[in-house]
């Protein structure tokens, strides 16, 4: 299917998004939480929902503007990803999403779309947005507009304020994959190999989410609610198997963030990263 250019504006029905506990807990584990979370673990403990959840009840509405934007999708890669959480998520509930085309763009090389949504409880209130930028690696030279100027977020010239190690488990994939993102690149070793991997890779949204737990433990104090935004860029892919280190810069209002893996130092599987702490 060849890109479609005309679909952006373009906006989704209301998608309505239904959890128990055992929703988010299965999302907080596939995103690496350990028994020292327990918080986000157990359901006497509320449980407390990781902010990143947000990505969980927006995935929907970004399938379906995908299929409206067009493009080979076997060339379709996460290049970017913002949340803003307005408010903590409840234990449970429902939730209803819309999610808009906000923009095309031409990379000459590759192309890339910027999918928005908002997400509400059920009383109305804002809860989160999201932004994802989807990377086309088939599509580009289409004629379209280059992308705006994107402000870049630097790291200080100095040691980091604190790095967390995770090694990622064999099988963290297929584990996260059960929170709704059923992308067979993260699973089926033949069509990994199909698009140019030597095997499946993490989501960029699991990567994304142990970010956002390092994030909670080494500024936030373990309290998730703290984390009000973050924004980084895909990079590179990180395989299972492999240990994920998180750099982040305590800097004025916003902690700057990267992330390595331990095997490929200096290989930035996340970079332009920021978080906003309140």
């Amino acid at each position: 299917m060849a890109l479609n250019p005309e679909s952006v504006g373009s906006t989704t029905e209301v998608y309505e998004h239904s959890y128990t506990w055992k929703d988010t807990v299965l999302y907080a584990l596939g995103c690496g939480a350990t028994r020292d979370e327990l918080e986000y673990l157990y359901e006497k403990s509320g449980p407390k929902v990781l902010p990143t959840y947000a990505v969980v009840p927006s995935f929907p509405a970004c399938m379906t503007l995908m299929n409206s934007v067009g493009g080979d999708y076997k060339g379709v890669v996460h290049g970017a990803q913002k949340i803003t959480v307005h408010k903590p998520f409840a234990a449970e509930g429902t939730l209803r999403t819309v999610g808009k085309v906000a923009g095309i763009y031409d990379l000459k090389r590759f192309a890339s779309a910027i999918i928005t949504s908002e997400t509400h409880d059920e009383s109305g209130t804002l809860i989160a947005e999201t932004e994802w930028n989807i990377i086309f690696r088939f599509d580009g030279g289409f004629g379209g507009a280059p992308p705006p100027k994107r402000k870049r977020y630097p790291v200080p010239d100095r040691p980091a304020d604190f790095v967390v190690e995770e090694a990622i488990p064999e099988n963290q994939a297929l584990l996260y994959r059960l929170s709704g993102d059923e992308n067979p690149l993260h699973a089926d070793p033949d069509l990994a190999k199909s698009v140019g991997f030597e095997a499946p890779i993490l989501h960029g949204l699991c990567t994304y989410g142990y970010i956002g737990r390092a994030l909670i433990k080494e500024v936030c104090q373990g309290d998730g609610d703290r984390l009000v935004s973050l924004s980084g860029q895909f990079r590179k892919p990180v395989w299972p198997g492999e240990t994920l280190v998180t750099e982040g810069w305590n800097e004025d209002e916003m902690t700057l963030v990267r992330a390595y893996t331990k095997e490929r130092p200096g290989d930035y599987v996340v970079g332009n990263g920021y978080a906003e702490i309140k």
